[in-house]
């Protein structure tokens, strides 16, 4: 029987996106830009009423950067895709959607002195920040964190990270000051008080409120890929241990050293 609002609807494209394996984080990102789109006054009740000039309309927000719009373009052509496939919507009013031009981001590494800053913290924000600095965790994966995660000792050791879509990597802990701080840890690293973990979001927050500025728990990443290739120039090791399947992502949070640019100069002759 084919839904004929949006909430039952996006409950159904919900369950279709947990079948199909996509992580909690992916199915909130889409359910939240979806949601938006219901409460657009210019979007129709029925959610197969919906033409490419309401999705464009919705699209055109003016508080939105490159990256969101893409982000939330991208979620459209996909439950609209979905739709389609089953026979819901005649024609798919997402297949002509202008694509979203995004300018390609700067390395924006948080500063040494704020990290320090951070890193000495006794509290959880500190752990945070060496997690992200130190081994270059995002929010979700801090977040995750669990003893059962780590192997080793006070000094060294391994951590599992749960990354980006459902996938798993190892990541060598060379900090002691991390390694002492994973190794006195006991079930999730950051609990909810309700047997649980905090959500991306909470960590995202903790953080940003505690560095000034507009520095933020990303650029405690973009802090950690530049100073691990400046010390290796190993541009597919970086990316090994910041979870990217690609180095020209990795590309995006590295910031070239000086001395770098004047080995490149110095060769030409």
């Amino acid at each position: 029987m084919t839904p004929q609002n949006w909430h039952t609807a996006t409950q159904k494209y919900s369950t279709h996106l947990a079948a199909a394996g996509r992580s909690p984080g992916t199915v909130r990102l889409h359910m939240h830009y979806l949601s938006l789109l219901q409460r657009t006054p210019t979007t129709p009740a029925n959610p197969w009423a919906t033409t490419v000039d309401d999705l464009s309309a919705f699209l055109s927000r003016r508080d939105w950067s490159p990256e969101t719009r893409k982000s939330a373009r991208s979620v459209m052509r996909g439950f609209f895709r979905w739709a389609h496939a089953r026979g819901w919507v005649d024609r798919d009013p997402a297949t002509t959607l202008a694509a979203v031009a995004v300018p390609p981001p700067r390395p924006r590494p948080t500063p040494e002195h704020l990290v320090e800053m951070l890193v000495r913290r006794p509290d959880r924000i500190g752990l945070m920040a060496l997690l992200g600095a130190r081994a270059g965790l995002r929010a979700a994966e801090i977040a995750q964190v669990h003893r059962t995660h780590y192997t080793g000792g006070r000094r060294s050791g391994d951590l599992v990270v749960l990354g980006k879509g459902g996938k798993t990597r190892v990541v060598p802990v060379e900090s002691p000051e991390l390694a002492t701080r994973l190794w006195r840890v006991e079930g999730w690293a950051f609990p909810n008080g309700r047997g649980s973990h905090l959500s991306p979001g909470h960590v995202t927050r903790l953080i940003s409120r505690a560095l000034p500025d507009d520095w933020t728990a990303h650029t405690l990443r973009h802090r950690m890929a530049t100073r691990a290739y400046a010390g290796t120039r190993d541009l597919l090791a970086v990316g090994e241990v910041l979870g990217h399947s690609r180095p020209e992502t990795t590309q995006r949070y590295v910031l070239l050293p000086d001395d770098a640019r004047r080995a490149a100069v110095a060769a030409a002759g």
